[in-house]
């Protein structure tokens, strides 16, 4: 789900992109937060009484070193055990002092003070992004970027008028709806690869890893450039390898180099260095595809009506510098998320075969034959599959954390946070907690649907659960994120049965929760 990405020093070490972002609350999934922000519980009038900053409970540097060096029990581990970790040695509220001239980072496990932060985080919420983004963007390539650092770095007034030219675009719904056919085409291409690769018990091969994240960036094709990358093809072109090629390498780079502890702001290392030519190749390839929809459609067919032009299309007319920016937003935010997401979906259906059931009776109503078309109508009737969806984000999210600073001086948990302190959201440890959730441990579609007999995600803490962020700075890319999934979840559910055998989903959070278990899910195809 291509997101703007955020910035979390994961402790001490560095920082995270958290690209899915979290909606306006558990009570509204997916809608855009856009009224004015009322004043938070805790009052300023409390800050005199609060316990100073440095009382924050926190591990000494000598500690961190020791843990998350080489050899440290923490060494390998992923963020949402390094959370776990943090919580259950240091309580609710953490302080990691930072490393390498990094920021201190407050871990936050209590949804009180999520709600603390987004109703005090002002008109320009403060969100940082990447510093190796960032300073590609504006060190090395200041003649592609000209200043404009987009809804990923950009800050303040720049990233208000950078989103407010976007917006119309991004989140009208006519617009989301011309993508239905295009995205069920590569659907499709899975389902027939799905089909082909499964063994003889039925199940798919150990690297159907890489078909997911295949399916996810050739679907951010159609979205942030408006064509076929060819990755699911069954003869694999120069380009497409090319592209897969430079995209993971700009995760594992990106993880090293602000998530993990290193020296690249005070020497050229080869990881920054190589970090800084991918991502020169990454802006090769948008700049390419771009030139090609002007050469196309806006200049050889400049009558096209809008209400059928793509996002591309459209932002191209309002600025191209714009369009170019948010087409390399949307192709490195958008992959591995979407991904991690679908896989998590999977994950719920296939370990809980009667909620799996319920859903395909959903969909045989507008999925009668198998080939049988989606289309923008026959999609608003299926609540089920929402659900669902909504249901394994919050039991297997994509991100572990989501950031913000602190947009004027708060008190939390009876400490005083200064203004601009970062502060890790951790909810995905408490969405899985009985604390805050009933029958959390459960997988429970209908908690979304008011259904009798069943708990309600109402009941739980309005800011508890936020997969698209809450207010202004809510995911541009929710709505278009939220189609790939129920396209594909659809399309899986209704041509095939499927199980998992393996024992629990283990997950390795860097960037992005990503499985570590190869996926070889049995699927078995529906006969109807």
């Amino acid at each position: 789900m291509f997101c703007e990405m955020s910035r979390v020093n994961v402790v001490g070490l560095g920082s995270v992109m958290v690209g899915i972002c979290r909606a306006r609350s558990g009570r509204c999934f997916g809608q855009q937060m856009n009224l004015v922000i009322s004043v938070a519980k805790n009052p300023e009038v409390d800050w005199n009484k609060a316990m100073p900053y440095s009382k924050i409970p926190a591990p000494s540097i000598y500690k961190m070193l020791r843990n998350f060096g080489p050899g440290g029990l923490q060494q390998h581990a992923g963020l949402p055990d390094v959370y776990r970790f943090f919580r259950d040695n240091y309580g609710d509220l953490v302080r990691m002092p930072g490393l390498f001239g990094k920021r201190d980072l407050l871990l936050s496990f209590h949804p009180d003070d999520y709600e603390s932060l987004f109703r005090n985080e002002g008109q320009w919420p403060l969100r940082r992004g990447l510093d190796t983004f960032e300073y590609y963007r504006t060190q090395v390539r200041p003649d592609v970027f000209k200043g404009k650092g987009g809804l990923v770095s950009d800050q303040g007034e720049n990233w208000q008028k950078f989103r407010t030219t976007v917006n119309p675009v991004m989140l009208q719904p006519k617009t989301v709806k011309l993508y239905v056919s295009k995205l069920d085409e590569v659907a499709h291409q899975l389902m027939a690869i799905m089909l082909t690769t499964r063994d003889i018990k039925n199940e798919l091969p150990a690297n159907f890893k890489q078909w997911i994240n295949r399916w996810a960036l050739e679907s951010m094709g159609v979205l942030a450039l408006d064509t076929r990358l060819g990755l699911l093809d069954s003869e694999q072109s120069e380009e497409a390898t090319i592209i897969v090629k430079y995209l993971q390498e700009f995760f594992e780079l990106t993880y090293q180099l602000d998530v993990l502890p290193s020296v690249w702001k005070y020497y050229e290392t080869p990881s920054f260095k190589r970090l800084m030519v991918v991502l020169d190749k990454i802006t090769e390839i948008v700049i390419a595809k771009i030139s090609e929809v002007v050469a196309v459609r806006l200049e050889k067919n400049p009558t096209t009506s809008s209400e059928s032009q793509s996002v591309l299309e459209k932002l191209l007319k309002v600025d191209r510098d714009i369009a170019f920016i948010m087409a390399c937003d949307m192709l490195m935010a958008g992959v591995d998320t979407t991904g991690a997401g679908v896989t998590g979906i999977l994950y719920c259906l296939a370990s809980n075969p009667e909620k799996q059931a319920t859903l395909r009776q959903e969909l045989l109503k507008v999925l009668p034959q198998k080939d049988s078309s989606l289309t923008p109508e026959n999609m608003h009737n299926l609540p089920y599959l929402r659900a669902c969806i909504k249901e394994s984000i919050r039991m297997c999210p994509p991100v572990s954390a989501n950031v913000r600073a602190t947009g004027r001086d708060l008190v939390l948990q009876g400490y005083q946070i200064p203004k601009g302190t970062d502060v890790a959201m951790s909810s995905m440890i408490l969405q899985n907690d009985e604390r805050f959730l009933t029958r959390a441990n459960e997988f429970l579609p209908e908690r979304w649907l008011k259904m009798e007999g069943y708990p309600s995600v109402k009941e739980a803490h309005p800011f508890l659960i936020l997969p698209f962020g809450f207010g202004v700075r809510t995911c541009i890319g929710r709505r278009l994120a939220m189609l790939e999934m129920e396209i594909v979840t659809a399309r899986i559910t209704r041509l095939f049965e499927y199980r998992w055998h393996y024992g629990e989903l283990k997950i390795r959070g860097n960037l992005v929760n990503m499985p570590t278990n190869e996926l070889k899910f049995e699927m078995v195809e529906v006969q109807d």
